[in-house]
């Protein structure tokens, strides 16, 4: 089991069960947002339902966070590091290869803040940049 994983369970106070360490490892081996569909993929055993729920659970719980790309398909992203179920730090770019297909966090190209009129509330912001990345130029 990767001590990583547990750790980051231990951290927002999760059960430790193979289920979710498998997901976890499957993120940390991969510096790109996965969707469901991917996963099942690389987890060909996992049970569609609580693979589901896992995901769900993550996110709530600011372990994963929804990466955005303009593509259509719901993806997920580790989180950064100060992520609770009470506050998401992803306000960072997201960049969609329209080769590959593949998604990544930009997380050094912060989402900017934006000036809303008076009575406005922004709940959510989503920076997607696409174009090629750079294994597929």
């Amino acid at each position: 089991m990767s001590d990583v994983a547990i750790n980051l369970l231990n951290q927002h106070q999760l059960r430790k069960t193979q289920t979710r360490i498998s997901i976890l490892e499957v993120f940390f081996a991969n510096n790109e947002a996965l969707g469901q569909a991917e996963l099942e993929e690389r987890l060909k055993k996992m049970d569609r339902i609580t693979l589901y729920r896992t995901l769900r659970t993550f996110e709530q719980k600011g372990i994963l966070h929804q990466a955005v790309d303009g593509s259509g398909k719901m993806r997920y992203a580790l989180c950064s590091e100060g992520c609770s179920e009470h506050q998401h730090n992803d306000n960072h770019a997201h960049f969609h290869c329209e080769v590959c297909d593949r998604t990544i966090c930009l997380d050094h190209i912060r989402t900017p803040l934006v000036d809303v009129p008076k009575g406005y509330a922004i709940k959510q912001t989503h920076l997607v940049l696409s174009g090629v990345c750079e294994a597929c130029q």
